[in-house]
């Protein structure tokens, strides 16, 4: 009995950083289970799209695909869009079974990948000392969304005994920029930002240049193809896996 394929489905970007990095996840994702099929697809903006990957697997003999949407938070994209396309799809092709898993969301054991992540640019900066931090995210008009990357920052803050702060590239205030002038006006000047979002782009790029031109010491890079993520996306996989299971 062959197991379900998995689609490792991101929202997509123009710019290529983001492709390559979905890439080298979805590459690092197969190093863990080399035997089960597993494909990257991009809803939007990049390829493959989702159709043509589920069309490859439904011709290579596949009724079964476990979606896994590579995103952060449970917003418009996991709500609707991931949805509009598998029921497309399932009309296309009559016996095909789709099940698409929660998305990545925000693991607290996701800190760890911003913690290296984050060493790694102070390292950069030669910067040894901090006394705040930004969790810097792409944000989204869901209020429910934004707070618990809220909710996380918190935690990151209680784990490193700093003030910290969640700061929004998009949809909701703060900016980083914003963030960071906000503790500077307290007085503090060792802030760091950590880049809590999957792959690089134009908003990453943006939040990192209002930062440091507000007085930020650091700024790391997003969490990428980590081992960490890669595990994640398995354990997604393998909760959509069990649901497919006849009762």
């Amino acid at each position: 009995m062959t197991a379900p394929a998995l689609i490792a489905l991101a929202h997509g970007s123009r710019d290529p950083r983001s492709a390559a990095t979905v890439s080298a996840l979805v590459d690092a994702t197969k190093a863990l289970r080399p035997d089960l099929r597993i494909e990257k697809a991009f809803l939007d903006l990049a390829k493959p799209g989702f159709h043509t990957v589920v069309d490859r697997l439904v011709k290579a003999g596949y009724d079964e695909i476990v979606v896994v949407p590579l995103l952060l938070v449970e917003a418009f994209h996991a709500r609707v869009d991931v949805p509009e396309v598998i029921a497309e799809a399932t009309a296309r092709h009559p016996g095909l079974q789709i099940r698409a898993t929660a998305v990545l969301g925000l693991e607290p054991r996701f800190l760890e990948v911003l913690d290296e992540r984050l060493r790694a640019a102070l390292r950069g900066a030669r910067v040894r000392e901090l006394d705040a931090l930004v969790l810097a995210a792409a944000g989204t008009s869901d209020p429910l969304a934004n707070q618990a990357v809220a909710r996380l920052a918190r935690l990151w803050g209680a784990h490193h005994k700093l003030p910290v702060t969640a700061a929004y590239a998009t949809s909701a205030p703060p900016a980083t920029g914003e963030a960071v002038r906000a503790f500077r006006a307290e007085g503090r000047r060792h802030i760091a930002v950590a880049s809590l979002f999957l792959a690089p782009g134009n908003l990453v790029d943006r939040a990192t240049e209002l930062a440091l031109e507000a007085g930020a010491v650091a700024v790391s890079e997003p969490l990428g193809a980590h081992p960490e993520i890669a595990r994640t996306i398995l354990a997604r996989y393998a909760v959509g896996a069990v649901e497919l299971v006849p009762v």
